[in-house]
């Protein structure tokens, strides 16, 4: 007669629209799911049945997907602090030979390669490529500040007024050593879509010996890295 009656009750929830794992939590009872779809054979579930376990099932899927983004933050985070703890020993190293190379890289991929110009010249629309280009350059070198000049590109919607004092901080370079800033017509009655974007920022050092220098050191290290002919 018990089982009977619960037997009615589970029947009961199921034409009220309750689901089998509600109807196991409202009972407090440990019977399996298949068992319960068996005792409620032939029950008329609401019309508006269908749209609630279609609700259940997004609400489900959403917690799946924050555990999931939990887990996989938890997993990059583990393995960036393994890497740091690898790496840092290596970084704590960098001697200002090793920076020269780092520099002369850096100059390969950013720099502009003029033959006959007689400075080095270097734009980047990110201001820590920049900073880092030239906290490079003072390591290695005896710098003349007053060799460098600056030039900032920028579009058409923006302040340029806030874009020099910008760079000015960024660089370190006094505002009477920046050209005057090159607006680019093509730009207008196109918004700037990208957030934060300052600009592009060239920076030239008049010294064409360091930019021989980079230059041949960058070479040797292509060669010895890649020897023979590049197919």
């Amino acid at each position: 007669m018990e089982r009977l009656l619960l037997k009615q009750k589970v029947r009961e929830l199921r034409k009220k629209g309750k689901t089998y794992s509600e109807i196991i939590k409202k009972l407090n009872i440990t019977i399996p799911k298949n068992t319960l779809s068996y005792w409620c054979r032939g029950v008329i579930l609401p019309i508006w049945y269908l749209k609630k376990i279609k609700q259940l099932n997004i609400e489900s899927l959403k917690k799946a997907r924050s555990t999931a983004l939990k887990i996989n933050t938890e997993k990059r985070r583990k393995y960036l602090t393994l890497l740091l703890k690898k790496n840092s020993d290596f970084v704590n190293k960098i001697n200002i030979s090793t920076q020269k190379l780092l520099l002369s890289i850096l100059y390969l991929g950013e720099g502009a390669k003029y033959i006959s110009a007689p400075c080095l010249t270097l734009g980047n629309s990110n201001p820590l490529i920049i900073k880092f280009y030239l906290k490079l350059l003072k390591n290695c070198y005896t710098i003349d500040k007053s060799k460098f000049r600056a030039r900032i590109q920028c579009r058409f919607d923006q302040d340029i007024k806030i874009l020099e004092n910008f760079w000015i901080i960024a660089t370190g370079i006094e505002k009477k050593q920046f050209y005057p800033t090159y607006v680019d017509k093509r730009t207008i009655g196109k918004p700037t879509l990208k957030k934060n974007y300052n600009g592009v920022c060239t920076i030239h050092y008049f010294d064409a010996k360091i930019q021989i220098e980079l230059e041949l050191l960058a070479k040797l290290i292509m060669d010895k890295v890649v020897p023979g002919p590049i197919v």
